[in-house]
């Protein structure tokens, strides 16, 4: 242990306590002690893992917000070849990547090394989320809806495990599965604890219901957005939407 880290524990009041509390077992008779050690001990187990739970949990946190510097950094095109009289081209700028493809490979690593190293951690479950969505973006869509499948089932009911329906929702429409996807998506538009924005859900399923061909379903869709959600950053979209598809559409 470091020193710096030796001289917090002995700052630490719950660590002071301890030992005063033992000092005074001690000295009123060994019936006396048996019992304070058991509560000394009990109570430095406790101090223990509090200790190593805040450490770990910090660092999963600094781990998860390197790999997302990693996957939010900027995509700077190569420099140009040199001039003849300089061949050698600049250096590229730090943290950039070339291209998104190269970002995405640096990133991958990184969130899987904090679902790894963290495993039981809250972390661990963006790590996971974070990673599929990384996949998706490689194009390795078999795997990226197998990590999405995996932050469901570890995060049921809760906001990652909703973000990675989305997720899985919009592999399987791009592996040509609509009609998957559109039940994933009017069950969390119709969901009552959803913590989705219901716009946002109702945008994709529209597109999920045109890639199956429904164009019905698809207009009808759209003019919830319109209809329900005026305020909508969806709304110009829905109603563009709207006009393509009308015209063409059976009554």
């Amino acid at each position: 242990m470091k020193r710096r880290e030796r001289h917090k524990l002995k700052e630490n009041p719950l660590a002071t306590w301890v030992g005063e509390l033992t000092e005074t077992a001690v000295s009123h008779g060994r019936q006396i002690a048996y019992g304070a050690i058991a509560v000394v001990a009990v109570a430095a187990i406790a101090l223990g893992y509090t200790y190593w739970r805040n450490q770990a949990a910090g660092e999963a946190d600094a781990a998860l917000a390197a790999a997302l510097t990693v996957s939010e950094a900027p995509v700077v095109a190569p420099p140009a070849p040199g001039t003849p009289e300089s061949p050698t081209p600049p250096a590229p700028q730090p943290g950039t990547y070339p291209t998104e493809e190269a970002k995405l490979e640096a990133a991958l690593p990184k969130f899987q090394a904090v679902v790894d190293q963290y495993p039981d951690s809250a972390a661990a479950k963006a790590a996971l989320y974070h990673g599929a969505a990384t996949l998706a973006g490689l194009g390795r869509l078999e795997e990226a809806a197998t990590r999405y499948q995996e932050v469901i089932d570890r995060d049921s009911g809760n906001i990652y495990a909703q973000m990675a329906e989305l997720g899985l929702a919009s592999v399987r429409v791009r592996q040509g599965q609509a009609e998957q996807a559109i039940a994933i998506y009017e069950a969390l538009a119709s969901a009552a604890d959803t913590r989705l924005p219901v716009d946002a859900v109702l945008v994709e399923m529209a597109r999920a219901y045109q890639a199956a061909g429904r164009a019905q379903d698809a207009a009808r869709t759209y003019q919830r957005i319109v209809d329900e959600f005026p305020q909508s950053v969806y709304l110009a979209d829905a109603t563009a939407a709207l006009a393509e598809i009308k015209p063409g559409r059976q009554s």
